[in-house]
């Protein structure tokens, strides 16, 4: 007789939990590097697959291109690309010094006079890109593209030449803001949740709550957004909320909220999942592919966060 029951791999022989629902849009419509990050994080899946599908979007020069970003689309290496590599290659372990170093040989190559990242190389020019991404020929430093790369690197204890400069370039533009938007805010604690010095650390990300907090860049009540300004050039109703900042405990920005902010902001995030289980980008969408690509990168982390949190998904 025919075996007719389903394959202990079969996610629709599981519960209607979060975290199937998920899976399957994820099967649906993600990118091979989103499925074999998926399988990685929730399905037992090894690091390796992951590592050779990322490795489609490196380029010789050791930077990444080829729409890894979604919104940045062609086949030139940008800065966002390459923080994206390694916030992957960073979440299963593979931030080695050999990839290490040919991603630093890339940063340098791109660096400004003050050592730092532009948020984009103007070898954009030319290729599809979202209308809000602007492209100059002589950018300016950004902490947006550096933070991010630079608080990498710090927590995989890579050293190198380019991290020097890099590294007081943040320490400078973190401790002289005055004024800001959530996403260079979240850049500036991904920088202070892993640069080496703890104390400046936490003395410079609690006036950046401060900052937060005065400015109303995280909407700490849901059931009441207007409350809260959206940053200019952010799409209506582009809110961050305090999980953006802070997705893990362990974060520094985890600080700036209280207890029953932090629990609503879950509670928030855990009711976003659509009927066909991704989580929706709340930025603007331009073109339909960059906003399906990128709905199965934002899925992974909205379950990642209510994980590391304790909330149940499956």
């Amino acid at each position: 007789m025919a075996d007719t029951g389903a394959s202990p791999h079969d996610p629709t022989s599981r519960t209607h939990t979060p975290l199937a629902r998920a899976e399957q849009f994820v099967w649906l419509t993600a990118r091979v590097l989103e499925q074999r990050l998926f399988a990685h994080h929730f399905l037992g899946g090894g690091a390796e697959p992951v590592e050779t599908a990322l490795d489609a979007y490196r380029n010789e020069d050791g930077g990444y291109g080829h729409g890894l970003e979604p919104d940045l689309r062609g086949p030139v290496s940008q800065p966002l690309h390459t923080a994206r590599a390694l916030r992957v290659l960073d979440a299963v372990g593979r931030c080695t010094d050999r990839r290490a170093e040919q991603v630093c040989r890339y940063l340098t190559s791109v660096s400004t006079a003050d050592g730092a990242l532009p948020a984009i190389h103007p070898s954009q020019r030319g290729y599809p890109a979202a209308p809000f991404v602007p492209i100059v020929d002589d950018p300016p430093s950004e902490l947006l593209a550096t933070g991010r790369v630079v608080g990498l690197l710090h927590r995989n204890e890579v050293w190198h030449a380019w991290l020097f400069r890099a590294t007081d370039f943040c320490w400078q533009a973190v401790e002289s803001l005055e004024r800001s938007h959530p996403y260079e805010i979240e850049a500036a604690v991904a920088f202070l949740d892993a640069v080496p010095d703890r104390a400046r650390a936490e003395a410079a990300a609690d006036r950046l709550g401060r900052l937060v907090r005065g400015q109303r860049l995280a909407a700490v009540d849901p059931d009441d957004l207007d409350a809260y300004p959206v940053a200019p050039g952010y799409a209506p109703g582009e809110h961050h909320f305090p999980h953006d900042y802070a997705p893990t405990p362990d974060s520094l920005a985890r600080a700036w909220f209280m207890d029953e902010e932090m629990a609503r902001s879950l509670d928030y995030l855990a009711a976003e999942q659509r009927e066909d289980g991704g989580w929706p980008i709340r930025w603007r969408r331009w073109a339909a592919a960059p906003a399906l690509e990128a709905r199965p990168m934002v899925t992974i982390e909205a379950l990642r966060t209510l994980r590391a949190y304790g909330r149940p998904v499956d």
